[in-house]
């Protein structure tokens, strides 16, 4: 019913828990100023980069939402994160953050469709929308990747329908190449973990690997706004439908 990981990209993307994890650069621009502005390592700007201290101008992008609550009332959930919160590192976790997104829980699936102005959605990409049916995702996880190290993820692994993965036609709908990689961001690390905390968290990967923390059922997706990678300040600027073709209610584009 869902893609196999043999399909997808998270075993090729993860983290080398060979050595103890370094906050890598990408990471270090981006994310640990929002999460720890105070941090000696924090990359404030950089020649060629649009980030200024883990700001940039609004992206807009395609986001699949998830429902916080949803994922709150999942007891597999719920042990995932009370295994972190009794690791090694907890104090090494930006949980104060957490709050501020429970709003904006999403994995992209079309990132950077506009800059400071939305894009123009062209009724073919709103007609081929209406032709996918709302389709299944499960959420996976733990997942740390080998860019943006730093940040812990669950992997979304999306229904397969007639030998086309959903997550694959939405990207083709917005005349995007295929994709492999859909995760929704959570955690953010303040600073690095040492061995023995690197060991610890990747037992917590390796265990939670295959275990479904939620199935749900997309029906709709969003054009998201944000003016940092975390969404602290995103907002909703449309949402759209999927399966009108067949009678659904289209909501009003902006």
């Amino acid at each position: 019913m869902f893609c196999e990981d043999r399909a997808l990209g998270y075993r090729r993307s993860l983290t080398d828990f060979s050595q103890p994890l370094e906050l890598d650069d990408s990471y270090r621009l981006a994310h640990l100023p929002l999460v720890a502005p105070e941090h000696p390592r924090v990359i404030a700007r950089r020649d060629g980069k649009f980030y200024e201290m883990g700001r940039h101008p609004r992206v807009f992008s395609l986001v699949l939402p998830v429902a916080d609550a949803a994922l709150r009332a999942s007891p597999a959930f719920l042990a995932l994160e009370g295994e972190l919160r009794s690791s090694p590192f907890p104090r090494k976790i930006a949980w104060e953050i957490l709050p501020r997104r429970r709003d904006r829980l999403h994995a992209t699936i079309c990132g950077s469709l506009g800059i400071d102005e939305p894009p123009a959605i062209a009724q073919a990409t709103h007609d081929a929308l209406g032709e996918i049916e709302p389709f299944a995702v499960e959420l996976r996880g733990l997942f740390s990747g080998n860019v943006n190290r730093g940040r812990l993820y669950l992997a979304a692994y999306p229904e397969i329908h007639g030998g086309t993965n959903m997550l694959q036609a939405v990207q083709a709908a917005f005349g995007r190449p295929p994709g492999d990689l859909w995760l929704v961001g959570l955690y953010n690390l303040t600073d690095d973990l040492d061995a023995a905390e690197t060991s610890a968290l990747a037992e917590i990967v390796a265990r939670w690997w295959n275990e479904p923390l939620l199935r749900f059922t997309a029906t709709e997706l969003q054009l998201m706004a944000a003016g940092d990678d975390l969404v602290l300040d995103g907002s909703v600027e449309a949402t759209l439908p999927l399966g009108t073709a067949r009678g659904g209610a289209r909501l009003p584009r902006p």
